[in-house]
């Protein structure tokens, strides 16, 4: 398959702490692009779920076709479920106590949202400060500006399939999107690439990096600074 619209989500959590529930961080990562979409959730119920799914689904610059999670009932639910089927967006699950069919977003979770939150607790309050800070910061970075591995599949004699990974094919998620054949196809309706590319272009790498750590910086200021208050 090498059709993007098939995203793959988890949900990272922000720890306890005395008793006090932290934040939690819902992840969701295309098969094919890794094109990747994080936002901050304060509950994980419907209230404050559906919404957060909603937007997520929003954030993509092509269609969703599926939507694939694992087993938590956070996701497998009627509401979720009602939502999906109204964007024809298909359900699918992971198999019981195989943790690897989620394979994707739960490397995702590690490399990219322990990584930028660490796993200190953050009350779930901070929840609309975390979401201008991925909006603004996080998402585009992940998106336009750091660059993923993308496996070449190899099969030999016996039809075994190895993965190889060359540093000289690594692209970021838009790069990857743009790469596929028929790309401008499979972009939603109001977007082109002259669009995206406004976007996407607008500020070097290193630029995108330095303003994302720094508003990182300025964010956890404000975090730490109440949890000694």
């Amino acid at each position: 398959m090498n059709k993007p619209g098939y995203i793959r989500i988890d949900t990272v959590h922000q720890g306890d702490q005395d008793g006090i529930k932290g934040v939690y961080h819902i992840n969701a990562v295309d098969e094919v692009t890794q094109y990747e979409v994080v936002l901050s959730c304060e509950r994980i119920c419907e209230q404050f779920l559906i919404p957060i799914l909603t937007e997520m689904l929003e954030t993509f610059p092509f269609n969703i076709s599926g939507f694939h999670a694992d087993n938590g009932s956070e996701y497998i639910n009627h509401k979720v479920a009602e939502l999906l089927n109204k964007l024809n967006i298909e359900l699918t699950k992971s198999r019981s106590r195989h943790s690897n069919d989620n394979a994707l977003a739960e490397s995702k979770n590690a490399s990219v949202v322990r990584k930028i939150f660490g796993y200190s607790h953050i009350e779930q309050h901070w929840a609309d400060k975390l979401n201008s800070f991925n909006r603004e910061h996080l998402n585009p970075f992940l998106n336009y500006h750091r660059p993923c591995y993308f496996p070449t599949t190899l099969t030999d004699d016996k039809g075994k399939e190895r993965k190889q990974y060359h540093y000289d094919k690594m692209m970021t998620p838009y790069e990857k999107l743009k790469s596929l054949d028929q790309s401008e196809d499979y972009l939603k309706d109001a977007l082109s690439f002259e669009l995206l590319d406004k976007e996407a272009y607008k500020v070097s790498d290193n630029q995108a990096a330095d303003q994302m750590n720094l508003a990182k910086k300025r964010l956890f200021k404000q975090i730490n600074e109440q949890k000694k208050a």
